[in-house]
């Protein structure tokens, strides 16, 4: 197993299971991650790879070991922050369309392994954005227009929180003036509406051939965020699931200490160097931004397609008049054919 230390982090190239089992009881403040959503997307051909289950119960037996590493490793009342979203199906895959609760069987872990249920947010995703991306039927206008009983709202992020039981040694504080009220009121909203989905570090030199289905790390402004609310400078922030360096990186410029675990080489190569030199606002914006609108451009968009189905609309209608105006004209020459066969 590789591994790489810097000032206030070290980065592990391995199984995160095994690496957590190395780690000291009663020794990580606060963990945040979004952990591969069980085998909706690929990420290596490892053995090792959570993302390689062949179904969700696969996917539950394998990653209930770390579960019961950070139930082992967390300090008593302290915070594991578990980013997800429920699952679609496909009828190639599992016979219907639908959605799996995804989010359900990670709340449904961590209970079993004796976390508290401690908090849930969720986090807005624009259904614009979602079916420009994955083409889903139930985001389709034209399946609106066909059957809207196949119809269905976007699919959210959550971020699930759960607490280690145990009293907090470690007390999180807070100032009027280092989280004021309104920040405070926004925060604890229970849906984030304004994180920015573009706001990721950049990754392509982190793909590679075998990325047949997906990379894409998890927004700066939920890390952000979760680990203003949920830990102190110089606490040790775990991430198993590191990719390339995201929580990593937020820790080290928050002032925290950072343990990482990638099970990709590649991945792993490059959250060593966004730890070594975290990423300024340049390294933050990838190309996946171009998908990122304002909210006033979001209705925009709206009102652009409201237009064009509209003029589809009235273009079918000249349509359909000036076949139904054909027709007649053509009706006596049908006729005198008629007569003439």
């Amino acid at each position: 197993m590789i591994s790489k230390n810097g000032n206030g982090w070290a980065m592990y190239n391995g199984d995160c299971v095994e690496v957590l089992r190395g780690l000291p009881d009663n020794s990580v403040d606060f963990s945040v991650y979004s952990p591969p959503f069980s085998s909706l997307y690929s990420y290596s051909n490892s053995l090792h790879d959570m993302g390689n289950s062949k179904n969700d119960e696969d996917f539950f037996k394998h990653y209930g070991f770390l579960v019961r590493e950070h139930m082992r490793t967390m300090k008593p009342g302290r915070l594991v922050a578990v980013h997800c979203m429920n699952l679609p199906t496909s009828k190639q895959n599992d016979g219907f369309i639908g959605l799996r609760d995804f989010r359900g069987g990670i709340i449904k872990e961590f209970q079993d392994a004796g976390f508290i249920y401690h908090a849930e947010v969720c986090v807005w995703k624009c259904p614009v954005v979602a079916v420009t991306r994955t083409k889903a039927l139930g985001l389709l206008h034209k399946q609106l227009k066909k059957d809207s009983a196949m119809s269905r709202t976007g699919i959210p992020d959550y971020v699930v929180v759960f607490r280690k039981p145990g009293d907090n040694e470690g007390r999180i504080t807070h100032t009027n003036e280092t989280f004021p009220v309104d920040e405070w009121q926004n925060v604890a909203s229970p849906v984030w509406m304004d994180i920015r989905q573009g706001r990721v570090l950049k990754y392509r030199d982190a793909k590679e051939d075998d990325d047949t289905r997906h990379i894409c790390p998890l927004q700066l402004d939920v890390i952000e965020r979760c680990m203003k609310l949920w830990s102190n400078p110089g606490d040790v922030v775990l991430s198993p699931f590191a990719g390339i360096g995201s929580e990593g990186a937020v820790a080290v410029t928050m002032g925290r200490r950072f343990v990482g675990v990638e099970l990709k080489k590649s991945y792993f190569d490059l959250a060593v160097s966004n730890l070594e030199n975290p990423p300024g606002a340049d390294d933050v914006i990838s190309d996946i931004s171009k998908y990122a609108l304002s909210e006033s451009e979001h209705w925009d968009y709206a009102k652009l397609c409201a237009e064009r189905d509209a003029l589809s609309g009235r273009i079918k209608t000249i349509d359909r008049k000036r076949e139904a105006e054909a027709k007649a004209a053509l009706a006596p020459v049908d006729d005198d054919l008629s007569d003439l066969i």
